[in-house]
């Protein structure tokens, strides 16, 4: 199956193509763009179809990162990738980004399980711990950098993404960040199982900046 994945959930605006049958990447192009991404997405996405040799309409699944992260790119993102869905009658399914950042980390460092934090601003993490395999141990959630500190203790596991210095104390080596390879999202979108849900944004946090547990998903 010819799988496309996107993101535009962080600062890059990034399209995979993606032969799950294969498992080769066929193309992947990533625009480091902080903002803009309604206006530059379909351009990558066309720019990794013509690299990889393909067309649109041989796509049959579509990977898209559902967040968290910032709450306009994450909006484009899972609205084209529902979109062209729809128009393909092509699968659709979500990729976190702590599930991109995990996986990333799990690939350089194996053996050991991760707890991924996020710089989310205003004193909070999005968090999620993750295990060897790559499996959730929980669901993602907005934390303070103490309950972050104290998961990890109690995990006794490693600490990666943006908001591991603000966990750790404060001469703590900065981290590269949350920015994660598009093939990356496109291997985690082939092991998933589509279902008759579409994706949805996953904020976990409200815009009016009021902390919340879990999910919060913006309606169909």
């Amino acid at each position: 199956m010819i799988i496309l994945a996107i993101d535009t959930a962080g600062v890059d605006c990034s399209a995979a193509v993606f032969d799950s049958d294969t498992g080769q990447v066929l193309a992947a192009i990533t625009d480091m763009i902080g903002k803009g991404h309604a206006e530059r997405l379909m351009a990558v996405i066309d720019e990794a179809l013509s690299q990889a040799g393909r067309e649109l309409s041989e796509v049959g699944r579509i990977a898209v990162v559902i967040g968290p992260g910032s709450f306009t790119g994450i909006r484009v993102g899972v609205a084209t990738a529902r979109g062209l869905a729809l128009a393909l009658g092509a699968e659709c399914v979500g990729v976190t980004t702590l599930e991109a950042l995990a996986l990333g980390y799990l690939e350089g460092n194996p053996g050991r399980s991760v707890v991924v934090a996020m710089d989310a601003k205003r004193g909070e993490l999005y968090v999620q711990a993750f295990a060897e395999d790559g499996s959730p141990l929980g669901d993602p959630a907005a934390m303070s950098p103490q309950e972050t500190a104290a998961l990890v203790a109690s995990l006794s596991a490693d600490l990666s993404g943006s908001g591991r210095s603000l966990a750790l104390d404060a001469s703590t080596e900065a981290s590269s960040g949350d920015r994660f390879d598009i093939a990356t999202v496109a291997r985690l979108g082939a092991a998933k199982v589509a279902g008759a849900s579409k994706p949805k944004p996953l904020y976990l946090r409200g815009p009016d900046a009021k902390p919340q547990t879990g999910y919060a998903l913006a309606r169909a």
